[in-house]
């Protein structure tokens, strides 16, 4: 298994419309080789931001790899730059191998 995290952080205030664009949106996941689940996690707020996590879980890193290359991905993510305003930076991928 593998898991894909992106974290997240998001201007105080910005945090029910960053939650309704996921909420919202088309993943495009469904029928991806190898995908397993998928959660938007969210975390504490400090001064600045509220830190979120997107968390998807696939069968292999391969897999995961694979639907990064793919039209899928592409779809999913063409309107990204649309929500700047949510953002304070870009995205922080992290990739973990599961070990048990």
């Amino acid at each position: 298994m593998f898991i894909a995290m992106n974290r997240f952080k998001i201007t105080l205030g910005s945090e029910n419309d960053f939650e309704d664009v996921w909420r919202n949106r088309d993943s495009h996941l469904n029928g991806v080789e190898g995908f397993v689940s998928f959660n938007l996690i969210k975390g504490e707020s400090n001064k600045e931001y509220t830190l979120y996590a997107s968390h998807s879980t696939w069968k292999s890193q391969k897999n995961f790899e694979a639907w990064t290359k793919s039209e899928s991905f592409r779809k999913a993510h063409k309107n990204a730059g649309k929500n700047k305003n949510l953002y304070i930076g870009h995205p922080q991928f992290e990739g973990f191998n599961v070990v048990i």
